[in-house]
């Protein structure tokens, strides 16, 4: 009996890299409003008078409803219940009232002098704005991961997980290098927020032709009685009991929050180290953090591509670790102060940060079933909110209390100065215990047998 070389849509390889290329282009226009006010730390000192406590509260506030509400939980659980498109759409929806609150909150005058959660009303709302879009993004990364799942499993899934990173990351890229210029050409720190906000338009349109050929998969696999897919949808709340009783999966959900609190809190501060430590232009601060994840849009697929093929992926997240541990450490160092080295450790740093992450995702189908995929990610994505709430709020906090160096007068404006070298041995503290985590993390694979060591491509 001949069988038949086509049995579902994702069969076809037109059909699940044009997938793949729609929904990362909807991250991308998340993850530009996700940094755009990164470069704007020292824009907003002198325009609005934020300090780096107000700065490091707001950016805190990404994860605020994400960890103490459990939107991220119940998120993933309407995922696995209700599927990836009502999750999407929903998603992205979220993303765009977030976004447009914080654009109001940051470009209004109406709130000038009021107080709000006793701090000053425009930081308080702007924040507010920017937890709420923090939902919709981090719902709509949980989502897009298990459509990659659905697409790929058994094909070039790390391959397209870094893909669709990779593309998220054009949008930080973006973000960090065109921010500063946006305001200055257009007078005024709330532009970039405004054609962020535009783009998350654009890319929630992108979503739902997204939902077209989603159903025509849906299609061809009941058409094939695809028993193992019709599974994907089923998801009982005990589930989550087997979730959070794998140690696999700590390690993983440990890890990816102590490596993310080393990158992404890093890079809403990068900005102002050049300007603080480097003596880069304010305007210009942000195009060497740019330079990060415009690497990882070769590096992430490629080691995608190593781990489908030829597997080690806990070992490619401990080569990860080592290389966040080494740019922190070299970083703190005082004297090692020219652009130049910026420049190398950043790009050490974008090789760092396209392993690790190239790896960790496409692990975790291999420890978890499909049907409980969704929430699964959605509880790593919580953990990893703790980090992307506090670290910031930290950093922020530990600047003004310890790393005030003086003062400068910037377009008649008074603005302080400050030593990064305390914040930087922070984030290589964070690199450490993620590296004793990668070690741990292989050493349960070797005795559990979950595969992370093999091949992500079945032949």
């Amino acid at each position: 009996m001949v069988e038949k070389i086509q049995q579902t849509l994702r069969d076809s390889k037109v059909a699940r890299w044009t997938a793949l290329g729609i929904v990362a282009f909807t991250m991308l226009t998340g993850y530009f409003m996700a940094d755009a006010m990164a470069p704007l730390k020292p824009l907003l000192e002198k325009e609005l008078g934020w300090s780096s406590t107000e700065y490091g509260f707001f950016t805190s506030a990404y994860g605020w409803f994400n960890v103490f509400l459990f939107m991220l939980i119940i998120g993933g659980i309407i995922l696995d219940k209700l599927g990836v498109r009502f999750t999407g759409i929903m998603a992205g929806i979220i993303m765009v009232v977030g976004a447009g609150l914080k654009y109001w909150a940051v470009s209004t005058h109406q709130l000038d002098g009021m107080m709000l959660f006793g701090w000053r009303a425009q930081v308080s709302v702007a924040a507010l704005g920017f937890a709420v879009f923090g939902v919709g993004i981090e719902i709509a990364g949980i989502t897009v991961s298990k459509i990659i799942v659905k697409w790929f499993k058994g094909k070039e899934m790390a391959l397209a997980m870094g893909l669709e990173m990779a593309t998220a990351r054009i949008g930080t890229g973006m973000a960090l290098m065109a921010s500063a210029p946006i305001a200055e050409a257009f007078g005024g720190v709330s532009k970039p927020i405004l054609f962020g906000f535009l783009l998350l338009v654009i890319g929630l349109l992108s979503f739902i032709v997204y939902t077209f050929q989603d159903k025509k998969l849906d299609a061809s696999i009941a058409e094939n009685k695809d028993k193992n897919a019709n599974a994907e949808e089923e998801f009982k709340v005990k589930d989550i009991l087997n979730i959070i009783g794998n140690k696999g999966w700590w390690y993983i959900a440990l890890l990816c929050v102590l490596f993310y609190s080393a990158v992404f809190p890093f890079l809403k501060y990068a900005s102002d180290l050049m300007v603080n430590k480097f003596a880069v232009d304010p305007e210009w601060a942000g195009i060497i953090p740019g330079l990060l994840p415009f690497g990882t849009i070769i590096l992430t697929p490629l080691f995608g591509n190593l781990y489908d093929r030829k597997g080690k992926g806990a070992t490619i997240m401990i080569f990860g670790s080592i290389l966040i541990i080494l740019v922190h450490a070299l970083f703190s160092v005082p004297f090692l102060n020219h652009w130049s080295v910026a420049i190398i450790l950043t790009i050490i740093l974008g090789i760092g940060f396209s392993l690790v992450p190239s790896a960790l995702w496409p692990s975790v189908p291999k420890i978890i079933p499909e049907n409980q995929l969704g929430t699964a990610y959605s509880l790593i994505f919580w953990v990893q909110n703790w980090g992307l709430m506090g670290v910031p709020a930290l950093i922020g906090w530990v600047l003004d209390s310890y790393c005030v160096t003086g003062q400068k007068v910037v377009d008649g404006i008074t603005v302080p100065t400050y030593d990064y070298t305390l914040p930087m041995l922070i984030f290589t503290g964070f690199g450490f215990l993620a590296l004793s985590l990668a070690f741990l993390l292989k050493a349960e694979d070797k005795k559990k047998g979950y595969g992370l060591e093999l091949p992500n491509i079945k032949n």
